[in-house]
């Protein structure tokens, strides 16, 4: 074994490719597109394995990593992080090359959209079920009417359907509360589905956890599903009983520089640098 002498970030590929093969298969026993977040490994050859499991659509949540991975070989991407009409031109640039989706939240922004927008993109309306931090309410039918409008208007965009990251089953103090607010926030989007089916009849849901998408049973209605963290997990996700410890990919191994017994504690060469941040391959 290589003899590590500062902090450094080990991986079991093992386990994450078992993390990939069990979640590539819920997606397939429940019928839904599995549309994987690479956020949280931000890594082409990590992204790699995921293509063993018949994965061709990612999700990301910037321009810029959506420019990495198309330059690594992905061709339909998602940018799960509401529009930033600033990066238009990156927009346009990337669209020419690969099937793109964004999200919007506003009128502002896909006004904007509808007059700069170059290259054809799939549009998502980004609903807010509970996570309270993007999105639209469900019940505002009337702004959710004036952005559908604004979209199939143009020539260059296409309403996909309603998307939402139900982000605060990570909140939850139970697994029980887990399945609540995930068919919660199910049941909003199947209802707006409902409401728009007849005019849209390819319309679709898209839903993204790791605490729902591992231990939830229920999608009736969902179309696509799109978890990341689930390739790693992480002490977060074992303490709201989601995985086990053997289903946890990656650590941190920091040398103990000093012990103090009296304490009961120890110093460790690794900080609050080495813990968030690190180098992508």
């Amino acid at each position: 074994m290589t003899k590590i002498i500062r902090p450094t970030l080990v991986l079991d590929k093992e386990i994450c490719i078992r993390n990939i093969e069990r979640m590539a298969k819920k997606a397939t026993d429940h019928k839904m597109r599995f549309r994987p977040h690479f956020k949280t490994h931000q890594s082409a050859k990590i992204g790699e394995w995921f293509r063993d499991f018949g994965i061709e659509a990612i999700t990301v949540s910037s321009v810029q990593m959506a420019e990495y991975f198309a330059a690594n070989g992905w061709s339909d991407i998602t940018i799960a992080f509401p529009l930033n009409i600033l990066e238009i031109d990156n927009l346009n640039r990337l669209a020419a090359k690969i099937k793109l989706q964004i999200l919007v939240e506003n009128t502002e922004a896909i006004a904007f959209l509808a007059e700069k927008a170059t290259q054809n993109l799939g549009v998502w309306l980004k609903i807010d079920t509970g996570n309270n931090r993007t999105g639209i309410d469900p019940s505002d039918t009337s702004l959710i009417e004036m952005i559908i409008g604004k979209i199939t208007k143009s020539d260059k965009l296409k309403f996909k359907g309603f998307l939402t990251h139900t982000g605060h089953t990570y909140s939850a103090a139970s697994t029980d509360e887990i399945f609540s607010r995930h068919f919660d926030a199910l049941l909003k989007l199947k209802s707006l589905k409902r409401q728009y089916k007849s005019i849209f009849p390819n319309i679709e849901i898209s839903m993204g956890d790791t605490p729902s998408a591992t231990i939830c049973t229920t999608f009736n209605g969902v179309d696509e599903m799109r978890p990341g963290n689930f390739v790693f997990y992480d002490l977060m996700q074992q303490n709201l009983g989601v995985c086990s410890f053997d289903d946890i990919a990656v650590k941190m191994v920091c040398p103990v520089v000093a012990k103090h017994i009296m304490r009961n504690e120890v110093v460790v060469h690794g900080g609050a640098v080495h813990f968030s941040r690190g180098k992508k391959s």
